[in-house]
Formats: structure tokens, C-alpha cells, sequence
């Protein structure tokens, strides 16, 4: 049969997948590579088969050379799937039809003593493992970018806002560090979860490997050794945490990407422009308004990150199976999880170009901290006052001075300069000095250093 490719290649449609996923996580999802791991699985469990003399060793050659995805139909398979209750089903029908055709001894031994929820779970997994592989590799690439951004600008005075509004200055170098670090810490998940939860799922028609007699466990350990996946305590069928936890570490990864896009997006704003996208023939251009430079890549990161905490509940709400094998909460795992690793690799892919080629201008970053005519600085000065007359007063002082420079248009410095007092306790020039930004940073220099060391933990 030749491989037909009339069907969909990923749960995302053709036309929108390049918009929230990458070309890896694409490869990674796409039908004939999951079907590949399934055979994967087959030819796997009939050499371990072979090796404990479960079968004969004459049987694992042919059905090894069978088990080669783009000669089966896929369309024929999904539909015989409908079916079947699942594409494991008519998968192994399929197979054994092939084998038989060089070997009708062999076929006889296709898929001995498994069960389809083996096949289909351990797919899951090499599917997973190689996400996970994309995924650090994009990690990799976005934290060493933003940490090299953030020790660039490390002295670079930024407008540091809560709730949306102008509270302090701080170093554009730390907001930057904070992205490198909490990239890591997904890196980090990740890596604990290729090598905690990623396992092989062998158990037969109820999780006792009956079939096998007493040499289950045995052909369970030479069938995790040919896959390289680690051989658990029993099967789990029927206990999905494993899936569970892989997708709530890929909502958390999409979800720190979303931050960073929406700060890089707040920061595009044409009333702000701090920080831009990188540019480029047709990229994020308007149909009708030529002068527009839209923020694309975080757009992109902003909807896959909408889109992942719902898909990561419903495989979370999928743990609940019934006794030994269930009916319905699986099956809503199988489109879920590959779309849930679509739209996490393109929300990260998105951070990527972010990292690497985020453009920032400082002079705007300056002015905007000029935007209140120092009131950003209000707190720095109250806190110099209160040394020489307590907080309560200071305060009260600074918010008096802060109404009249809003009310007479003023910068606070001068206000401050003009309260007989204020300079009854601070010097003209020791107002002024106040109002340097970087002079108010606390121990940010230090919290880049550990957040840049912490990257490399």
C-alpha cells in the first residue's frame, strides 16, 4: 500500500498550524510518525518476545520488516478505527495481513499477548520523549538569549509597572533575567519529566500479562530495553498521572511564555515602544494600515498560552477511568495531548525569536521614566526623609509635594527643592541626586546575579 495523505496530519488544521506550532513539534505529531511508533512497539515486543522464547525467533524478522508506516493506508486504518474503538485495532490487522504475506507462520505471532491500549500508551510515550526533546532545544535557545539580553542591559533604567501603572524604576536587565530563569525552571520540568514519568505500558488485555504466563516481566524488561523506556512497577493502564503531569508541565511552559509575550506586546504599544519584535519583509504589517508594526510572535505565544490550560484540563479531567480499562476517558486524551504539544511548541517557539532578536530602545525607556516629571521617584525620596523624620511625616510631605506638581505642572524635584520643609533636612543637591534612577535599584544587580546563576543549575 502507498501511504495516502489525504488526512489530516496534525489535530491543527494545515492552513493555522505553521501560526501556533513549530516545524518539530509538527513532525513530532504527525500521523505517519505516531503510526510509526506503534509499529515501533510491535517490532519491539515481537524481538523481546523472540529473545525469552515466547515465540519463535524465526517470526521476529518478518514482522520487524513489516512494521514500516508508510506502506499502510491511513485513511483505510482511521476508518476501520470508527469501528473498532480505536486505531490500534485495525492497525494490527493490517499488520498481521502484511507479515503473512512473506511469512504466514510469522503472522500468526503479531502482536502476542499485548493488548491495544500497550501500543497506543507507548506511542504516547516516544511521542512525548521526543516533544520533550524538541522543546528543551527551544528552551535552550530562549533562555541563553534573554540572559544574554539581560546582562546587556543590566544598567538599563526601565519603568517597572504595577497595574499598569508607573510604579518604580528598575533595570530592564532583571526583567529580562526573571524571563531567562523561569524558562529554566520548565527546563527543568521537563527534564524531570523525561525521566520520572515517561514509561513503557505493557500489560496485556488487564493489566496481568496473562497471556504470557510467567514470562510477562521478562519480556517486559527486553521490551523496555529495545524501546529505551523505563519499565514500571505494573502497568497503568487505568492510572493516568503519568500523562497528567506532562500535560500540566506543558500549560506551565506555554503560560510563561504568554507572560512574556504580553510584556513584550504592553511594551510594543505605540504610547510606550520600549521593546520590539524583530523586524522583517511582511512581518507584522496591516492589510490596510501600512504603518503599522504589530507584535506577531507574542500574538501567537498569547493565543497558544489561551488555548493550553483548557486542553491541559481535559486531560486532567481524563484520569478518571473505570476498574482495569475504561471507555471514553482515553480516547479524549488522543487528540488532546498532541494538540496541547502543538500549541505549547509554538507559543515557545514564538519566545525564541523574542530572545534572540529583541530590539530595545533605550532613549524611549529614559523618557518614559521622565513621563510623570519625577513622581516615580517619590518613593526613594520619601524613604530618604523618613531617616530624618519618620515615614508618616515623609510621607505625608511627599504626597503634598506630589499634588502640587501635578497641579502646577512642575517636576517633583523642584517642588520638593521649593518646601522649606523638605530642605530643612535635605540639601538641594541631595534631592537632586535622588532622582537617578539607577541610585534606586535595591539589591536588583544582585537578584540578576542569582537569577542568571540559577540557569545554569
Amino acid at each position: 500500500m502507498i501511504r495516502v495523505t489525504a488526512i489530516m496530519s496534525t489535530p491543527l488544521s494545515p492552513l493555522l498550524a505553521p501560526l501556533f506550532s513549530s516545524a518539530a513539534m509538527r513532525a513530532i505529531c504527525d500521523d505517519v510518525a505516531y503510526l510509526q511508533h506503534m509499529l515501533d512497539f510491535e517490532a519491539a515486543l515481537a524481538r523481546a518476545e523472540a529473545a525469552t522464547g515466547v515465540i519463535p525467533a524465526s517470526a521476529s524478522g518478518p514482522i520487524g520488516k513489516a512494521c514500516k508506516a508508510d506502506t499502510f493506508e491511513l485513511p483505510a486504518i482511521a476508518e476501520a478505527a470508527t469501528r473498532a474503538g480505536n486505531i490500534a485495532i485495525p492497525l494490527v490487522k493490517a499488520l498481521t495481513a502484511n507479515v503473512a504475506k512473506t511469512d504466514a507462520d510469522a503472522a500468526r505471532y503479531v502482536h502476542w499477548g499485548a493488548t491495544s491500549q500497550d501500543v497506543i500508551d507507548t506511542a504516547t510515550m516516544l511521542m512525548l520523549r521526543a516533544a520533550i526533546g524538541a522543546l528543551l532545544t527551544d528552551i535552550d535557545r530562549a533562555v541563553a538569549g534573554f540572559a544574554r539580553l539581560a546582562r546587556q542591559h543590566r544598567n538599563t533604567a526601565v519603568v517597572a509597572r504595577t497595574w499598569l501603572q508607573h510604579a518604580l524604576p528598575m533595570p530592564f536587565g532583571l526583567k529580562l533575567a526573571e524571563y531567562a530563569a523561569a524558562l529554566h525552571r520548565s527546563r527543568n520540568r521537563m527534564k524531570r519529566l523525561r525521566a520520572e514519568a515517561l514509561a513503557l505500558q505493557f500489560g496485556g488485555a488487564a493489566g496481568t500479562l496473562a497471556a504470557l504466563n510467567d514470562k510477562g516481566l521478562k519480556v517486559g524488561e527486553k521490551l523496555a530495553a529495545e524501546l529505551q523506556l523505563p519499565l514500571p512497577n505494573a502497568p497503568w493502564h487505568t492510572h493516568r498521572d503519568r500523562i497528567a503531569e506532562a500535560a500540566s508541565v506543558f500549560a506551565i511552559l506555554a503560560g510563561t511564555c504568554g507572560k512574556i509575550a504580553r510584556d513584550v506586546s504592553l511594551m510594543m504599544q505605540t504610547d510606550v515602544g520600549e521593546a520590539f519584535e524583530p523586524s522583517g519583509e511582511g512581518r507584522g504589517g496591516s492589510s490596510t494600515m501600512p504603518h503599522k508594526r504589530n507584535p506577531v510572535a507574542s500574538a501567537s505565544a498569547l493565543a497558544a498560552a489561551t488555548m493550553a490550560p483548557n486542553l491541559a484540563a481535559t486531560i486532567l479531567a481524563a484520569q478518571v477511568h473505570d476498574h482495569e480499562r475504561s471507555a471514553g476517558p482515553w480516547h479524549a486524551e488522543w487528540p488532546t495531548l498532541p494538540t496541547l504539544m502543538l500549541v505549547t511548541s509554538g507559543a515557545l517557539a514564538a519566545i525564541v525569536e523574542l530572545a534572540e532578536g529583541l530590539g530595545v530602545d533605550t532613549g524611549r525607556m529614559r523618557a518614559n521614566l521622565d513621563t510623570t516629571h519625577g513622581l516615580i521617584m517619590a518613593e526613594a525620596v520619601t524613604f530618604a526623609l523618613a531617616d530624618k523624620i519618620g515615614k508618616s511625616d515623609a510621607h505625608h510631605l511627599l504626597e503634598a509635594a506630589s499634588k502640587i506638581a501635578v497641579a502646577e505642572k512642575k517636576h517633583l524635584r523642584d517642588a520638593l527643592i521649593g518646601d522649606p520643609r523638605v530642605t530643612a533636612h535635605l540639601e538641594a543637591d541631595e534631592i537632586a541626586k535622588l532622582f537617578d534612577p539607577m541610585a534606586y535599584q535595591g539589591v536588583s544587580q544582585t537578584l540578576i546575579d542569582r537569577l542568571l546563576a540559577s540557569t545554569n543549575e
